[in-house]
């Protein structure tokens, strides 16, 4: 794979790249170019993890190093029980690992690491204190406003969080850091701040935020916006065909799950999108790029329900998966029900 295409497959999709010279000059001449991306076991996963899985697989393919850090300590700081971080952590391992089967790469260039394994030295807690002598209380509450639940009146621990996630970019020994728009304000702030500490800056990758199936965002502390990885295929059905979606309108969770997921699986395979309707109807519709999908949603040539009835069954068919691991289910069991 030549550079131009290895940088087109890592910046598909992206709401941004800081630095994307440096990016391109790196992909370029460096042989074990690696990118991380972190995330805290909270909450029981939805189908919004495949959207930057989607982001890893492309890395993986582009021959990337990557690195995913399941965050044990910043969940802690974020409110989860000390005494389940670690059934958390075994749930969120393996659904990623099979989220990223289910896609169909190759994950011999990806390696986990738990944070608190990370976290937990002195030279990372002496350099954590460091960064809080140069940091203001102000800068922190910005930094992490869009990700850590704050409050009117914020814990210690959401002004910690932005500072760890900035030393993980230097202790993970990484070339960039993947994450979501919402993580911006951290990133910026570890930018600014690593190189006050004697460390070089990365280079940041940023995903968009995917809409949910009601409301803006998507988000797991919202029921009815997201589809668990351990939904039946009713209940799928169901939320799908209760989401936001008026006609016309493409601004919506279901054509975003379209976008960003489903077509560019579909592309990648050399697969084609079918929306099943009956003979008197007009008969079956086959798509085969987003583009057409969405021009002909806007002009009202395809019906709302006849959509939510096609993406239903691709997210169906995706997490058949997760539904047949008894694996996954007895720890997300062990995770979320005792």
């Amino acid at each position: 794979m030549d550079a131009e295409e290895k940088l087109r497959l890592v910046t598909r999709n992206l709401a941004e790249v800081i630095e994307e010279k440096d990016l391109k000059e790196q992909l370029a001449k460096k042989k074990d170019f690696t990118v991380y991306w972190g995330t805290m076991p909270t909450g029981s996963i939805s189908i919004a993890y495949f959207f930057p899985m989607m982001k890893i697989a492309d890395f993986l393919k582009a021959g990337l190093k990557v690195k995913i850090l399941l965050a044990d300590l910043h969940a802690a700081l974020d409110g989860v029980g000390w005494d389940i971080l670690e059934k958390r952590y075994a749930y969120y391992r393996e659904a990623i690992i099979t989220i990223l089967k289910t896609l169909g790469v190759d994950i011999k260039k990806l390696e986990f690491v738990k944070g608190s394994e990370l976290q937990l030295n002195d030279r990372y807690f002496h350099d954590m204190l460091k960064l809080s002598t140069i940091s203001s209380t102000h800068d922190c509450l910005k930094a992490a406003s869009e990700v850590v639940k704050l409050g009117d009146n914020p814990r210690l621990s959401g002004l910690i969080y932005p500072l760890m996630q900035a030393l993980d970019e230097e202790y993970l020994k990484v070339d960039a850091q993947f994450g979501g728009t919402d993580q911006r304000k951290i990133m910026v702030y570890a930018r600014e701040y690593l190189p006050k500490i004697g460390y070089k800056p990365r280079i940041e990758l940023l995903n968009p935020l995917i809409r949910g199936l009601v409301g803006v965002k998507m988000s797991s502390s919202i029921e009815s916006s997201k589809i668990d990885l351990l939904d039946d295929e009713a209940k799928v059905k169901s939320k799908v065909n209760n989401a936001e979606c008026v006609a016309g309108n493409p601004d919506n969770g279901i054509m975003a799950l379209l976008k960003y997921l489903i077509f560019v699986m579909k592309t990648d395979r050399g697969e084609k999108f079918v929306v099943e309707r009956p003979e008197k109807y007009g008969g079956n519709l086959v798509y085969e790029t987003y583009d057409a999908v969405e021009k002909d949603f806007t002009e009202k040539k395809l019906h709302p329900l006849d959509l939510k009835n096609a993406v239903a069954k691709e997210i169906n068919n995706l997490l058949k998966n997760f539904r047949d691991s008894k694996e996954i289910q007895k720890l997300h069991t062990d995770a979320y029900e005792n």
